[in-house]
């Protein structure tokens, strides 16, 4: 686990930024070895597809200069409805017969022609006695994975991996939090476009949804509200003053849009409790640039009745304080989990 001839670079690639992480073991747990954040134009990707690729490839590329990336290895996700993630249980089988079984099983939950998917799978558990095997099932629209691997490859870089969102915050989770095996915990990253639900029992994958609303929706609402362009409605969602618009005059927008995030993750919370034997969900960690939106985890935590708080993406893993400033780190922390989840792939796992 600890050893890689090519190190891999995470490889966040957002609707609104491009995120990278270098990481390197360190005395049971990791170090931060170097970080980049490059913001793209509005519209460069929209619902998960891109529109542009330079903006991207230019992104990828003064990272890795700036940042002085030497690897050119990255290991990069995706989301979206594109995206099909589902936990299945087959008939109890050994050997090589589960790969056809699992391809013949996961026709039903694919709703995509097959020849147009990329699918892979893991086995969770085997139960001889209840003559079942659990199976978690990942499959991909090929389409969606050589965009990505395109606009890498435009950037002189190596698709290594090709990972989904909601694991990679898992594994920053799992890295970070150290779960007890006895809580549930709603993991929530909200990004510009998605909003990505998955909830865990432990280190246990239980469930997971994307939902089409994110922090583009303040920007539009402010935007359209008060007449301003694209970035002074972003600088206001986030509390900044703009344009003689002030903080105190964007509440009430900021909170209506809240209250729908509110609405979607309620319900989505719902379905899961209705779908599996779980009825209990104890805590939620907020991630995502989005977290950052006024009093928006403190709405989330009284309207659901759920604990909220902010994910610290680096709560578990070192860094030289004389290299990264720890008040950015502090800021910065909550939108870097997708990027830290895919840094501690390795080639080949």
């Amino acid at each position: 686990m600890w050893f890689t001839k090519k190190p891999i670079v995470g490889l966040d690639i957002g609707s609104s930024c491009v995120k990278a992480i270098q990481l390197a073991p360190h005395r049971g747990s990791y170090r931060l070895v170097q970080m980049g954040i490059e913001y793209l134009p509005p519209e460069t990707i929209i619902e998960g597809t891109i529109i542009a690729h330079l903006p991207i490839a230019d992104a990828i590329n003064r990272i890795f200069t700036d940042y002085k990336i030497k690897s050119k290895y990255v290991c990069t996700s995706l989301s979206g409805h594109s995206v099909i993630v589902k936990k299945i249980t087959l008939p109890y089988q050994r050997g090589e017969d589960i790969n056809e079984t699992v391809r013949w099983e996961s026709e039903q939950y694919i709703p995509y022609a097959f020849a147009d998917v990329n699918l892979d799978f893991q086995l969770l558990a085997e139960n001889p006695e209840a003559n079942s095997i659990d199976v978690l099932l990942a499959a991909v629209k090929k389409e969606k994975i050589a965009e990505r691997v395109d606009v890498i490859t435009m950037a002189d870089k190596k698709t290594a991996i090709i990972d989904v969102d909601a694991f990679a915050v898992l594994n920053a989770y799992e890295i970070n939090y150290q779960p007890s095996a006895s809580t549930t915990v709603a993991l929530l990253n909200i990004g510009a476009s998605l909003l990505n639900v998955t909830i865990v029992n432990g280190k246990d994958f239980v469930f997971t949804r994307h939902i089409s609303v994110g922090g583009n929706h303040y920007t539009d609402f402010l935007q359209k509200e008060f007449n301003l362009s694209w970035e002074d409605a972003d600088h206001l969602k986030h509390g900044n003053p703009v344009s003689g618009v002030s903080a105190e005059e964007a509440a009430h927008i900021i909170q209506s849009v809240s209250e729908i995030i509110a609405l979607e993750i309620s319900k989505t919370f719902d379905f899961f409790k209705t779908s599996t034997n779980m009825s209990t969900i104890d805590r939620m960690l907020v991630s995502g640039g989005s977290c950052h939106v006024p009093n928006l985890i403190n709405l989330l935590s009284q309207k659901l009745n759920i604990p909220a708080e902010e994910f610290d993406s680096f709560r578990n893993i070192s860094y030289d304080p004389n290299k990264f400033d720890p008040e950015h780190m502090r800021m910065v922390s909550p939108q870097m989990a997708i990027a830290v989840g895919l840094a501690l792939r390795t080639m080949g796992d």
